[in-house]
C-alpha cells in the first residue's frame, strides 16, 4: 500500500512541471532569433545589394569578377557581359560572376 502513495506524490510533484516547458521551448526560439539577426539577416541584406549593382552595370563601368579579372565592360546583355581585359581582348561571362564595380580609371590597360 505504501507503494501507491508514493505513486501519488510523484505525480503530484510532476504536475508542477509546466515552468520546466516554457523554459524548454524559450531556448530554441531565441537560438532562432540569434540566427536570424546574425545570420540570416545580414546574408539578405548582402544578397540584394549584389541584385542592384548587377542591374546598374552599363557599358564603360570597370569592374573586378569573383577570379579576380579586372576589365571594362564594353556589352551587357540580361545574363551576360562582355569584358575587355586587354586592348582586343574580350571575355564573354555571366553576370553574377561580378564582385565588384571598380571607380572609373583602375582599369588603364583596358
Amino acid at each position: 500500500m505504501d507503494f501507491f502513495i508514493n505513486t501519488a506524490n510523484a505525480q503530484a510533484a510532476g504536475a508542477g512541471g509546466g515552468q520546466s516547458m516554457m523554459s524548454a521551448l524559450l531556448l530554441p526560439v531565441l537560438l532562432l532569433v540569434v540566427f536570424y539577426f546574425l545570420l540570416i539577416r545580414p546574408q539578405n541584406k548582402r544578397a540584394k545589394e549584389q541584385r542592384e549593382m548587377l542591374s546598374k552595370i552599363a557599358a564603360g563601368d570597370e569592374v573586378a569578377t569573383t577570379g579576380g579579372i579586372l576589365g571594362k565592360v564594353t556589352e551587357v546583355g540580361e545574363q551576360f557581359l562582355t569584358l575587355e581585359i586587354a586592348s582586343g581582348v574580350n571575355v564573354k561571362l555571366q553576370k553574377f560572376q561580378v564582385a565588384q564595380v571598380l571607380p572609373k580609371g583602375t582599369v588603364k590597360s583596358a
